[in-house]
């Protein structure tokens, strides 16, 4: 009798949360916005590029406050916010603004599992926009700048000896007032500027460690001496501990090998299975760190066997290649907003749908605009094959821009602190994804805006990762550095500048417009490049950009963009509606041709 009473006590108390929250505003909403279970958001473990066995969730219903910046901690929250949805977001259940004038408050308690005695307890936030600061148990553990890199304390302690246990987080994010990287938020959205994202906007969790453990594996192949480097970073070792990395494909050990912490291993990988868009095959990774004789710590991740280089072909032409070969890389713009998450997709099935409907489309490629996404998209990506460049997300101001020819004026001076910022951001966000192996291209800088001593930023990313091609500015001030030059051009496809010493690609172009009623984030204001009143004028004006890429193909162009994969709130010029409910597109006919534009390099 006692246990039905407590499992009636937990369905009851179930059911309130489920009660107490509901979505904010009356905004246009995804099909998976109907789905979420408060007490099961966004389940699924959140770094599948290292794994391990035991962890838990803390995403759910926290209380929040929102106080007049420099203020101590409230007494009192003004109610429930559902992590982690950022608070302007309708699924957060607040829709609040906040602003560089105040500060967001969460609270929550959590229990430690008693299996996890005698552990190291790792708390670990995916991202949270923009500095936060982290106390448990009333003791401040650390705090954080950056609103796309992951951060991690080690809470072991400050825990107390009870079950309950309490964590408070308090943000902090100026959005465009600040110097801080952004992407297209800003406090006034409109036209091709959004909503702003503050806070948890990504996973929270929990994570027992041994007090020697893994830290990072970062694995990078070289398909021209069949070989596979892996570094394993590690926590609390002393000289005699060491590691053991096995390949496997399937149930088959490829390759293995033991050496102590702090020293790299190179795995010989004969006959391997290259990675492709076509064939995205993904070796097994075991890691295994031993003391003592003993395995006192393993992380389960995987890998891949592919290339990314440039070459000049038989016309002189340079090339971007895949695995030695002329690639053509073709995709779609894709900035990862959401109408009822902003920053976070409401589940990780609709995480992936965006990735499976650029596949439909047979594009090959995704350019990840001036936005991160949580470590799970990379791994679909990795999973389902397709070719990301990763952009850098914008901040700070812009300098002059002349987009049409080689720059020959001042750059941006940014101030110390906003230089050493961008660095230490861009670096953590290259390292987090390092081993991704969908990842074929850095892209450091958007259309001039904050860029700054270009040069020496795309040298420093290029010593930083010398196994993917840089493109220094896509659409911006160019200088001859990297690996690309990246014209845009709107609406049609259009080639004004060459480059006869690095690949030539069009980083953006298209940006066709249908506005269609009852899936508009604004019922006025909306804005593209051109418009059309229906779906197969939209789908004749891109067949006829895109015939007229093929031509610049053949003349030089080895990779292009198109805009984009989705409306994004008053932006109606995407493949898709905002809420993902409609293909604006005639699909058959656009799969056809995008497979003869990716096709077009091989006929040249």
């Amino acid at each position: 009798m006692k246990q039905i009473f407590i499992v009636l006590i937990f369905a009851l108390s179930a059911l309130t949360s489920v009660a107490q929250w509901k979505t904010a505003g009356d905004k246009i909403k995804t099909p998976w916005a109907e789905k979420i279970d408060v007490n099961n958001v966004l389940p699924e473990y959140p770094r599948p590029i290292m794994e391990r066995a035991d962890w838990q969730n803390l995403n759910g219903l926290w209380n929040y406050a929102i106080t007049d910046a420099g203020q101590m901690q409230p007494a009192n929250f003004d109610g429930e916010i559902l992590v982690p949805f950022a608070v302007e977001s309708s699924l957060s259940g607040v829709q609040k603004t906040v602003g560089e004038n105040k500060e967001l408050w969460y609270q929550r308690t959590f229990e430690v599992p008693s299996a996890w005695k005698g552990e190291k307890i790792l708390l670990h936030f995916g991202a949270v926009d923009w500095k936060a600061d982290v106390w448990v148990n009333d003791i401040k553990v650390g705090s954080h700048k950056g609103g796309y890199d992951a951060f991690t304390f080690d809470v072991t302690p400050f825990l107390n000896k009870s079950e309950e246990q309490n964590l408070v987080v308090k943000v902090w994010d100026p959005s465009d007032k600040g110097y801080q990287p952004r992407g297209k938020q800003v406090s006034r959205p409109e036209g091709i500027w959004y909503t702003p994202v503050t806070g948890i906007w990504q996973t929270v969790w929990l994570e027992p460690v041994n007090e020697k453990h893994i830290t990072d594996v970062v694995a990078i192949p070289n398909i021209d001496n069949g070989s596979l480097k892996v570094d394993v970073s590690t926590c609390g070792t002393v000289y005699g501990d060491f590691y053991e990395v096995i390949l496997k494909d399937g149930d088959k050990v490829v390759s293995s090998l033991k050496t102590v912490v702090g020293e790299p291993v190179e795995l010989s990988v004969a006959d391997a299975k290259l990675w492709s868009p076509e064939s995205p095959f993904l070796y097994d990774l075991e890691v295994k760190l031993i003391s003592n004789g003993k395995t006192v710590d393993a992380v389960d991740s995987y890998t891949a066997m592919r290339k990314v280089s440039t070459k000049r072909d038989k016309n002189g032409i340079v090339r971007l290649q895949l695995n030695n070969k002329d690639y053509f890389q073709f995709g779609p713009l894709d900035q990862g907003w959401w109408p009822d998450g902003l920053y976070t997709a409401p589940t990780d099935e609709a995480l992936k749908y965006d990735i499976e409907k650029t596949k439909d489309f047979g594009f090959n490629m995704i350019r990840k605009h001036v936005k991160v996404e949580p470590a799970r998209w990379y791994t679909h990506c990795d999973e389902m094959g397709i070719l990301v460049w990763q952009d850098m997300p914008n901040g700070d101001h812009s300098p002059r821009w002349q987009n049409r020819k080689y720059f020959d004026g001042a750059e941006l001076v940014r101030s110390a602190e906003s230089e050493a910022n961008f660095r230490h951001e861009w670096k953590e966000i290259m390292n987090e994804r390092m081993s991704n192996p969908s990842i074929v291209c850095w892209v450091p800088f958007n259309e001039a805006w904050g860029q700054f001593k270009t040069e020496e930023i795309v040298e420093w990313t290029k010593a930083h990762d010398p196994s993917r091609v840089v493109n220094p500015a896509s659409g911006g001030n160019h200088y001859q550095v990297g690996d690309i030059l990246d014209l845009h051009n709107y609406p049609g496809p259009d080639m004004y500048l060459v480059d006869g010493n690095r690949a030539n690609v069009l980083g953006e172009y298209g940006g066709i417009g249908l506005a269609l009623e009852d899936h508009l984030w604004a019922t006025d204001k909306n804005w593209g490049y051109v418009q059309f009143k229906n779906s197969k004028e939209v789908t004749d004006k891109y067949i006829e950009y895109a015939e007229h890429l093929i031509e610049l193909i053949k003349t030089g162009f080895t990779a292009a963009v198109y805009t984009q994969t989705t409306d994004v709130e008053g932006e109606i010029n995407g493949l898709m509606t905002y809420d993902r409910k409609v293909i604006k597109l005639d699909e058959a006919r656009l799969r056809e041709i995008n497979q003869k534009v990716i096709d077009a390099l091989n006929e040249k």
